[in-house]
């Protein structure tokens, strides 16, 4: 069988655009190639109006993706846009999967992520893998071992 193809989009801070191409590196390894409309380094934004990068450049990217992928290093918990991107996906209705940076130690995650995210994984390519495409819910810590459970907030029907 060929190498499963996902569309997704991976919210960054642009200090991470090399992990990128290690996230995307480790998932070929694994059968899973990815198209990231993701905005980096190959892909830049030369605008300055926040209001039009949301609208315009971010908004359309996030919403042609499958998946939104977070890239969860040391400087993401503090990005504005990260969590900008997050809270935007999920009122798409879009998957969201945190993906913990290789090595990363004493990470904390984006405060959108802890409450919208599906899963979040550590750097294994099945694992990445199978948050993407659904079939793992569970939320691990750096190296891959499961979290403590997360309180979650409780809305009225």
């Amino acid at each position: 069988m060929g190498e499963q193809i996902k569309n997704v989009f991976i919210s960054h801070v642009h200090e991470d655009d090399a992990g990128l191409a290690d996230l995307k590196s480790l998932l070929s390894k694994n059968g899973m190639a990815i198209r990231d409309s993701s905005i980096n380094s190959s892909n830049p934004n030369n605008a300055s109006d926040p209001d039009y990068i949301k609208s315009s450049m971010l908004a359309p990217q996030i919403n042609w993706a499958g998946t939104f992928l977070v890239y969860v290093s040391p400087k993401t918990k503090d990005s504005d846009w990260v969590n900008w991107e997050i809270e935007y996906a999920a009122k798409q209705g879009k998957r969201i999967v945190g993906v913990w940076e290789h090595g990363a130690k004493d990470c904390e995650l984006p405060s959108a992520l802890k409450e919208y995210a599906d899963s979040i994984v550590g750097w294994h390519g099945n694992s990445i893998i199978d948050a993407i495409v659904g079939e793992r819910d569970t939320w691990e810590n750096q190296d891959g071992s499961p979290c403590a459970p997360v309180p979650l907030k409780r809305h009225p029907c």
